[in-house]
């Protein structure tokens, strides 16, 4: 079965190509090619599909096997592949995912897609909307972890998110990573990010949800420029540069929270075939 490897600012997938409906998704095989000793290696694997009502349809799987709502670095590498590749043969077109059907707009060089812009849709605050286990909204708001105390905001750009501002020490984000991810609130468990604003840029290191700490994630610098929005330390309509371990995003979060806008590159590593069994 063919695969291509494809990154996001370090965020990395396997790409498999599923419109005939005949590729392996199951939890065992996911799992097996995301392992980075024993198979190919990724945080996930991103099946492109048919889509009723969208140009083509994204399947996103993480690499303990469990199935995400969006991912912002993954659909950014679906685009660029299906642009590439000539499945789709526009530079404007839609995605369908389960958190909803986004818009792509493509900016090519020679022929292929440089940069990639995404529509990531509104956020959602409402807290059994991200879901979590509370009613009204989550915002500049405590939770207690292991004698630890933060202050936290909860969003959902299409999957959940707890995001912290607070100046905690590496120690502190290495233990609360994954605590915070299985957190009671979190039926679905959450993404959490670690943030701190500097001279107007946002800097952020995120536990994944389902993947553990990775260099990127489209989804979290979204919801980390909600939060920081949110609280005044960023202007809302105006593109924010958002540094990742592995590189930087755009995000644009609108004055109304209309639409949050995220901005960047995705690259094809190498391609290959996987044998079974």
């Amino acid at each position: 079965m063919r695969f291509w490897k494809y990154h996001g600012i370090g965020n990395d997938f396997i790409v498999i190509d599923n419109r005939s409906g005949d590729a392996d998704a199951g939890e065992k095989f996911v799992k097996r090619i995301c392992d980075r000793n024993f198979g190919i290696g990724a945080d996930g694997v991103l099946y492109i599909m048919n889509a009723d009502n969208a140009d083509i349809g994204m399947k996103v799987m993480n690499a303990d096997g469990s199935e995400a709502e969006m991912c912002g670095n993954g659909i950014r590498c679906v685009s660029k592949h299906v642009y590439d590749s000539g499945i789709v043969k526009k530079e404007d077109f839609n995605v369908s995912t389960i958190a909803g059907i986004l818009g792509v707009k493509i900016i090519p060089d020679g022929g292929k897609a440089k940069l990639i812009e995404v529509n990531m849709g509104a956020p959602v605050l409402d807290c059994r909307g991200i879901p979590m286990n509370t009613d009204g909204k989550f915002i500049d708001s405590e939770i207690a972890v292991d004698g630890v105390k933060i202050k936290c905001t909860a969003v959902s750009m299409g999957n959940p998110h707890l995001v912290t501002f607070d100046d905690l020490t590496e120690e502190n984000k290495q233990m609360l990573g994954p605590v915070l991810e299985s957190h009671p609130l979190f039926p679905k468990r959450t993404n959490v990010e670690f943030a701190r604003v500097a001279d107007g840029k946002i800097n952020v290191k995120v536990y994944e949800r389902g993947s553990a700490w990775t260099l990127a994630c489209g989804t979290g610098a979204c919801a980390t420029a909600v939060a920081a929005a949110l609280k005044g330390l960023i202007p809302y309509g105006v593109p924010v540069d958002v540094k990742l371990p592995g590189g930087w995003l755009k995000i644009t979060v609108a004055e109304d929270l209309g639409n949050v806008t995220m901005a960047g590159p995705a690259e094809l590593v190498y391609e290959g075939d996987i044998i079974s069994g």
